[in-house]
């Protein structure tokens, strides 16, 4: 029997109530019709800010040398367009000893549950208390795996059970040990980021794509209902740790563990606004029954990718549905992982600056939502490896005043980037800007899966890839090893 969740939409009742809800350029959905109606884009004022650049090279004296060797290796694989675009035709083709060799450990946390806790350890130590793992497995279109599905959903909880609960309660305790002052103390259990656990929709169902572009479709109502069910098994364990974490640490503000539904290519992204939809209606409500939940409620949250001319739209429409329904919504935003590969680039904000004007509406809407006396956002992520971006939404933090609702938002606002990119932008935030509330994407998994996470990386993030590495890194690292032979 199909399930109808309070937030139950389809595709083309989300076009109208889109249009008449928000105010963007809504241009496509999954059902083939499209709608060129122009809106303007909120335009967003604040100070332009940047890291700073005096540190950074500074965060090399921190790595190992073997992270360093992993990281010269990328610098001299991205020296200009043309070596990067080489390297991405040669990836398929480089054995896999060698990738584990030479820069596996810069970009993925391990091929087990083991490696991926010492990647957690390593990142504490350089001042990431958190991190967003993923098991890094996908069926889309049929494509065969290494492993089943039923492993894949198996290894996702264990990543709740195993790796995320165990890092925060080590986390936590570290944290709270040497504090005896109440205050403090609260501060001290808050000040740690939620760990993550990443659902990869196409990774949890036999024919993904199938799935997810019919997901209205009355033939695939069992197949949707099976996606559901998966996702929820996982969902339901990271609820159930939630609540006995709580019972441990009370004065804590935020989840300990949320679940994030990672976003897809934009022709199945609508189903996947669905999915995420119904979780966040199931899961993101109040401890007491019937209650209205807050900021904090979150253990689901689902992604936008803000390049989408849609993506605004999308984000006032499930607002009105939260409230609705009655649930609290969880965000994570991203520019767009699959820009680069977008065939329709009609769905794509026509400039750089529109994209960057419409993330920043995306940030500061939702911080002001979490602040206000009557919030349907009750977490986000920023999920950027723009320096600009994550210093824009730290003072807009710091803007909310000293209070303790201010206080409730920020210790659910989290600065999220990729495993083994924009480094030196983490470590300024951390070392100049004293910024606690950072994670890392982590991916893991099998060696042959988790290679082809790394050439989506340099298909998907390969100019981000060489804004990071190129020359400049490659000098960076040389001097480092100079200064460590002297």
């Amino acid at each position: 029997m199909y399930r109808i969740l309070p937030s139950r939409v389809g595709s083309k009742k989300l076009v109208g109530l889109v249009q008449r809800n928000a105010k963007i350029r809504l241009i496509s959905s999954t059902n083939g019709q499209k709608n060129t109606t122009v809106y303007p884009i909120p335009h967003i004022k604040s100070e332009n800010v940047k890291p700073d650049m005096d540190s950074e090279s500074s965060y090399l004296d921190t790595l190992t040398k073997k992270e360093l060797f992993g990281y010269f290796v990328i610098g001299l694989a991205t020296l200009n367009k043309p070596i990067l675009s080489l390297v991405i035709k040669l990836f398929p083709y480089t054995p896999l000893w060698m990738i584990k060799a030479l820069v596996y450990q810069n970009y993925c946390g391990g091929d087990d549950v083991k490696q991926v806790v010492k990647t957690g350890e390593r990142l504490a130590e350089r001042g990431i208390k958190n991190m967003m793992v993923s098991y890094t497995v996908e069926a889309c279109d049929g494509k065969q795996m290494s492993v089943s599905i039923p492993q894949i959903i198996e290894e996702t909880k264990s990543s709740v059970t195993n790796i995320l609960t165990p890092h925060i309660r080590s986390m936590l305790k570290d944290a709270t040990s040497k504090v005896e002052n109440p205050v403090e103390l609260s501060n001290a259990i808050n000040e740690i980021p939620p760990g993550y656990v990443a659902l990869k929709p196409t990774g949890l169902i036999e024919n993904a794509a199938e799935v997810l572009l019919n997901y209205e479709n009355p033939e695939y109502y069992d197949r949707y209902n099976e996606l559901v069910s998966n996702c929820e098994s996982v969902c339901e364990i990271a609820a159930k740790k939630n609540s006995e974490l709580k019972a441990e640490y009370p004065q804590r503000e935020a989840p300990f563990v949320s679940v994030v539904v990672d976003a897809e290519r934009n022709d199945l992204q609508q189903g996947v606004y669905k999915l995420q939809r119904d979780l966040m209606a199931k899961f993101n409500r109040s401890a007491i029954k019937g209650a209205k939940p807050q900021v904090g409620d979150a253990c689901v949250v689902g992604t936008v990718q803000m390049y989408l001319k849609e993506s605004f739209g999308i984000l006032e429409l499930e607002d009105k549905l939260a409230r609705e329904g009655n649930y609290i919504l969880g965000w994570k935003l991203v520019r767009g992982a699959y820009i680069h590969s977008e065939p329709d680039r009609g769905v794509i904000h026509n400039t750089k600056e529109d994209t960057d004007k419409n993330y920043d509406a995306g940030i500061l809407k939702s911080i002001h939502n979490m602040n206000s006396g009557n919030p349907t956002v009750g977490h986000l992520v920023v999920a950027s490896h723009n320096g600009n971006t994550q210093l824009k939404a730290t003072q807009l933090l710091e803007g909310l005043g000293m209070n303790s609702t201010a206080d409730h938002v920020r210790y659910n606002v989290v600065l999220g980037q990729l495993l083994g990119m924009a480094d030196n932008i983490t470590y300024d935030l951390i070392t100049n800007h004293n910024v606690k509330n950072i994670i890392k994407y982590v991916p893991w998994g099998p060696p042959l899966e988790t290679k082809d996470y790394l050439l989506r990386r340099l298909e998907e993030n390969g100019d981000a890839v060489r804004a990071d590495s190129g020359w400049p890194l490659v000098k960076g690292i040389m001097s480092t090893f100079f200064k460590r032979l002297c």
